[in-house]
């Protein structure tokens, strides 16, 4: 199979889109696919990824249009050159905005089908930046990219339905995969939660992963600074990270971190937190998950699939102070914690990324045979 990649962002960058296309692009380098990367340009950008070739385009820096301030890739004649020349059986497009919005366009040209994958809530990040005019400018800008293309796959159920709502018809709910070897319970150090605790034994750690940016709302966490039995462990950079150190002096920020290191950190946490409410699945609160570390997180947005309260952690309103210390209290006043952590391991123990992605190029195959009969029928074939 020849797979073409669209994507909005690539490495250098490290995110939630670029790491899932990587896992994609190593899963089909290990069936013997072929794929072809097409991605904003970036400084150090790889020139090839798992043994598949990567084409840059020029961008626009996008600080002051898109919240999420990733690179805008720019249409150009180019990258018809690139699919055509590529020949792909398929084209899969990570998170479309411009960039893919374009590729779509010229696969339709093309005649070849495309998959789109719904990751970015661009409307919901930009109410969070108080760009509250365009959120719903941009959200029907991407409902609408997505419904032009031949297949959606969302990473949860309320993004699924955020999508049928808006009238984009062909949405499957595609989630995400973890690495359950890398992620692990067995990586718990004591040694390291005795550094966290400086000497309190009686300390809980909650700690948070992620992008330090303003619409994964971490400065809410400071409901938690005013219970001396709570250590907050914040992990992760971004643009955030000054300021949330002045609203958050009691936390110990960790910086980037990724690994071994990093999964040794997510087991050694208590609870694992993540209070942003625009996540259409987040991964990290999987990650955690699969350390066997019960996760807090909001009502709303993807990671409310992921969680079964009471069972595997709790889905409460985040921003209200009071019940996010309750529900702090009450976990560490819990004795089935242990049971607690043992289901919180299992319910994500069986989504390898071998698995999902399978599942992936079982719907890349579908668009491909429904284009085939399509092509079929306008010329009269039965």
């Amino acid at each position: 199979m020849r797979v073409a990649v669209v994507t909005e962002s690539f490495l250098p960058n490290i995110n939630g889109v670029t790491n899932s296309v990587l896992r994609v692009l190593e899963h089909l380098s290990t069936n013997g696919d072929q794929a072809l990367v097409i991605a904003p340009a970036s400084e150090n950008m790889p020139t090839e990824y798992a043994g598949h070739p990567v084409k840059a385009v020029p961008v626009i820096p996008t600080q002051n249009f898109l919240p999420t301030g990733m690179p805008m890739g720019l249409p150009q004649k180019r990258m018809q050159h690139l699919l055509d020349g590529f020949t792909p059986d398929v084209v899969h497009l990570a998170s479309p905005f411009v960039l893919g919005s374009y590729a779509n366009k010229i696969a339709k040209r093309l005649n070849i089908p495309t998959v789109s994958i719904y990751q970015t809530d661009l409307g919901g990040f930009a109410k969070q930046y108080g760009f509250g005019i365009a959120q719903s400018s941009l959200q029907k800008i991407l409902y609408k990219i997505h419904s032009q293309t031949d297949r959606t796959l969302a990473p949860s159920t309320a993004s699924c339905l955020d999508l049928h709502l808006a009238g984009v018809l062909e949405v499957y709910l595609w989630r995400r995969g973890v690495n359950t070897e890398l992620f692990n319970p067995s990586k718990r150090s004591t040694a390291l939660r005795d550094t966290w605790k400086n000497g309190d034994p009686s300390k809980i750690i909650v700690g948070f992963v992620g992008r330090l940016a303003q619409e994964k709302r971490v400065s809410d966490l400071k409901a938690l600074q005013s219970n001396p039995n709570i250590q907050l462990v914040i992990v992760g950079d971004g643009p955030h990270r000054r300021k949330l150190e002045q609203q958050l002096p009691s936390a110990l920020f960790l910086g980037f971190k990724n690994g071994e290191e990093l999964a040794q950190i997510y087991a050694s946490f208590d609870l694992f937190i993540h209070p942003g409410p625009n996540e259409t699945f987040c991964q990290a609160v999987q990650e955690a998950l699969a350390c066997g570390i019960p996760a807090i997180v909001p009502r709303t947005g993807g990671p409310a699939d992921l969680v079964a309260h009471g069972r595997t952690g709790y889905v409460i309103d985040i921003f209200n102070a009071e019940q996010l210390n309750r529900t702090v209290n009450l976990h560490h006043e819990r004795t089935d914690r242990k049971q607690m952590r043992i289901a919180a391991r299992d319910s994500v123990s069986m989504r390898t990324w071998n698995r999902i992605n399978n599942e992936l190029k079982a719907h890349y195959l579908d668009v491909i045979n429904q284009k085939k009969s399509a092509n079929l029928s306008e010329i009269g074939v039965a």
